[in-house]
């Protein structure tokens, strides 16, 4: 009797055990889910690949912008930058592409916003003129067409940022993720 009593309350306290276990367990995914819709973005970076680092002169490149012009980024060597990469089906960028515009709009007489497409690893130039004239962006947008600068600038994640001073070097580590407003006019405000 007193075997089977004892056997009766090892059963209870295991069944116990593992249901806070369980229970445990569905917190941690639930939390983890959670967690999750906060982030934005991440991106794989192979071992020794960071980016231009900072105090590095930022590479020079020439390409063709969606108006047609020919962009050379060492045209702006005296004048500060904000050099970003974006792709048009990118959530963040088309988060952070308005707040863009309207920092280029106020502060684009003070500091240079050039906006690179990653063209090559985009839906084409046509989607890319389509989704800049429907929302009226109005700073140089450079096409990346064979992922040259991508590569140049070791962009693994979309967007990059990259803050340059009149120097020519990059002056403020790099932004991964989306720019707000009030970032902008801090880094702008960093650079000399």
């Amino acid at each position: 009797m007193v075997k089977r009593i004892l056997g009766i309350g090892l059963l209870v306290v295991m069944i116990v055990l593992t249901v806070i276990s369980f229970m445990d367990t569905e917190d941690e995914t639930t939390n983890t889910n959670k967690n999750m819709k906060n982030q934005k973005g991440a991106a794989i970076v192979p071992p020794g690949e960071t980016g231009i680092e900072t105090g590095n002169v930022a590479p020079d490149f020439e390409v063709e912008t969606l108006s047609g012009d020919t962009f050379r980024l060492s045209d702006l060597r005296g004048e500060k930058v904000i050099l970003n990469f974006w792709a048009s089906w990118c959530l963040p960028c088309k988060e952070e592409m308005p707040e863009m515009q309207k920092f280029y709009e106020a502060y684009g007489d003070q500091v240079n916003v050039v906006a690179v497409n990653l063209t090559g690893n985009d839906s084409g130039i046509d989607n890319v003129r389509e989704y800049v004239d429907k929302h009226g962006y109005t700073y140089p947008v450079p096409l990346d067409k064979n992922s040259e600068i991508q590569d140049q600038y070791s962009v693994y994640n979309v967007p990059t940022t990259y803050f340059i001073g009149t120097d020519g070097k990059v002056q403020q580590p790099p932004k991964l993720g989306p720019m707000s407003y009030d970032y902008m006019v801090e880094m702008m405000n960093k650079l000399s």
